[in-house]
């Protein structure tokens, strides 16, 4: 047995001195440069956020809606969500008062007796299943106007990643970036808010439809743009699909609102709203840079030359009937 200890703990420090050896040799050895291919620089953004809009203020009022959804939206908070619930507080306190005063020991020595109340046991029933049927119907028709979109007129994917989105644009030629936060002194440089914008913002044109489709690499993300009253899960595996269409142009932000990981607070999206005009000529920027052509002119630039003989065929019987005319 100790002949085996022995012959174990010499192995073992054979084993160590190899690997130290090779170790150093490793660490002696010349790193080759490695060559790099220079990224060409993304297209600089054309318009400025605006303070206060498409952005957190810091109060407890919603983002200012820009789109019809939105506007939808806010128009069932304020309007049938918050008064419901004032008044339901309201209530409620004032019957907790009323009871504390009521029927306090003080005021009643011998406590009751009764364990039931018919007609109360109805109220607290009916009331409620009433209050649900108000709020019911105008949920509904939310519900079914965000998920019965009118026809695109531009399709957008966005893949979420861990931690940034990577943006698709099937309608121009497939090109894709991908967008990644800014850091706080490129953020400050830009003018933008902290932690919100991204170096390669979604760009998208006013007044248009535009169809997102959602998926994921990794984890579940999700794609969501409070202003846009916008929100759906980025699932790997999966396409979901969401709407929206804004007259206003401008910067929008939002933030991925599913705990993707260590960085979900670092994940933010950055949407901007051009006139048509300049969105053309940022898609137009965006192909030359990732060597895209226009199928439509290949296809024109080709039928041409099989045009001018079918032009020459159709004009050689031509010429012999125009002679016989003459003479």
């Amino acid at each position: 047995m100790r002949r085996i200890t022995k012959m174990m703990i010499s192995a073992g420090a054979m084993v160590a001195a190899v690997r130290a050896a090779a170790q150093e040799a490793v660490a002696a050895a010349p790193v080759p440069p490695v060559a790099t291919t220079p990224v060409p620089a993304a297209t600089p953004s054309l318009l400025a956020p605006e303070a206060g809009i498409g952005q957190p203020t810091g109060g407890w009022n919603l983002q200012e809606a820009v789109t019809p959804i939105a506007v939808e939206g806010h128009n069932m908070v304020y309007n049938i969500l918050n008064p419901v619930m004032f008044a339901v507080a309201i209530f409620v306190m004032i019957l907790l008062a009323w009871t504390v005063l009521r029927y306090r020991a003080g005021a009643n020595p011998v406590p009751s007796k009764n364990s039931h109340n018919t007609t109360i046991e109805v109220i607290w029933t009916v009331v409620p299943a009433l209050i649900l049927v108000v709020i019911a119907f105008p949920s509904f028709r939310l519900l079914a106007n965000q998920y019965d979109p009118p026809k695109a007129d531009i399709t957008i994917k966005a893949i979420g990643h861990q931690w940034y989105w990577e943006y698709e644009y099937p309608d121009n030629g497939g090109f894709t970036f991908d967008s990644v936060m800014l850091t706080d002194k490129e953020a400050a440089e830009r003018g933008s808010p902290k932690l919100l914008d991204v170096d390669n913002r979604m760009v998208v044109p006013a007044g248009a439809t535009v169809k997102v489709l959602t998926t994921a690499a990794d984890v579940i993300h999700s794609f969501a743009m409070p202003a846009f009253y916008l929100k759906m899960d980025a699932v790997p595996g999966r396409v979901n699909e969401t709407w929206f269409k804004v007259d206003r142009p401008g910067v929008y932000f939002g933030q991925c609102s599913e705990l993707c990981g260590s960085k979900h607070a670092y994940m933010p999206i950055a949407i901007e709203v051009l006139p048509k005009a300049q969105f053309d000529a940022w898609v137009a920027a965006k192909k030359k840079e990732n060597g895209i052509v226009d199928e439509p002119a290949v296809a024109a630039a080709g039928a041409a030359p099989a045009a001018a003989p079918a032009a020459a065929d159709a004009a050689a019987p031509a010429a012999p009937a125009a002679a016989a005319a003459a003479n």
